[in-house]
């Protein structure tokens, strides 16, 4: 298996911060937010290669932390350099797919989040099911729902509907961006683009596949902290204490 990290965003909200530095490299607990996710992913012994996707204006700050690294990191640069000009997050899949000639099962995951609990569950899980699977946690705010994707399951964690950031939230069940696709699905790519699948959300993609194939949904076991401000930022930086074992 492989992992792909989702890197090339420019994080214009965190200005001055993130204005010429990646945010997945910002430091929370004294570790950069990449390195809390990569190391407990590696100590699963389930990932073979992990690729990040970098924009060319930050893919530097990513060679360089590559290089500190125990294990192997390939670092993908997309060829944009502002934020009007990205290629959004499901066309970097795309991108670094065809590239890198992958062929695998892939763990695709946004690079800017934190998590405390271990992803080991989740890949267990998608391991069991055998097909692609995205994790859930349940979302009181409408406003945050509007923001997500948000999605319908069966009884076996089957998902029956998933959208994109919609307008009337039909559940209260909403998707991070932390998932498993198997190899076979990942082939589907170039046709979802080409069907109007949107490209911007890691989360479109998802959406389209549970359309036309099968793919669960793992309720999430703990708490996801997203970064998308600075004073979500400092929040982090007072309440994170590490993954839960």
């Amino acid at each position: 298996m492989k992992c792909l990290i989702l890197a090339a965003g420019y994080a214009t909200r965190l200005y001055p911060l993130t204005e010429n530095f990646p945010k997945p490299l910002l430091k929370v607990g004294g570790k950069a937010i990449l390195d809390w996710l990569l190391d407990d992913i590696d100590s699963t012994g389930a990932v073979s290669g992990y690729v990040v996707i970098s924009n060319h204006k930050f893919a530097r700050h990513f060679e360089d932390w590559a290089g500190t690294k125990p294990y192997k990191i390939t670092v993908v640069d997309d060829g944009t350099e502002t934020n009007e000009t990205r290629l959004g997050a499901v066309k970097d899949i795309q991108f670094a797919i065809k590239k890198l000639k992958i062929d695998d099962n892939c763990l695709i995951m946004a690079g800017d989040n934190l998590l405390d609990f271990s992803l080991a569950g989740f890949i267990a899980y998608a391991k069991r099911k055998g097909t692609s699977c995205v994790m859930r946690y349940y979302e009181p705010s409408d406003e945050r729902l509007k923001k997500c994707g948000v999605l319908k399951f069966d009884e076996n964690d089957l998902i029956v509907d998933m959208t994109e950031k919609p307008q009337n939230p039909a559940t209260n069940w909403c998707c991070p961006p932390f998932y498993y696709y198997i190899k076979d699905d990942l082939k589907l790519i170039d046709t979802a683009i080409n069907s109007c699948c949107g490209t911007d959300a890691p989360g479109s993609l998802a959406a389209w596949l549970c359309k036309h194939t099968r793919v669960h949904a793992m309720e999430m076991p703990g708490r996801r902290y997203d970064i998308g401000s600075l004073e979500s930022y400092e929040q982090v930086q007072k309440e994170y204490r590490g993954i839960i074992k």
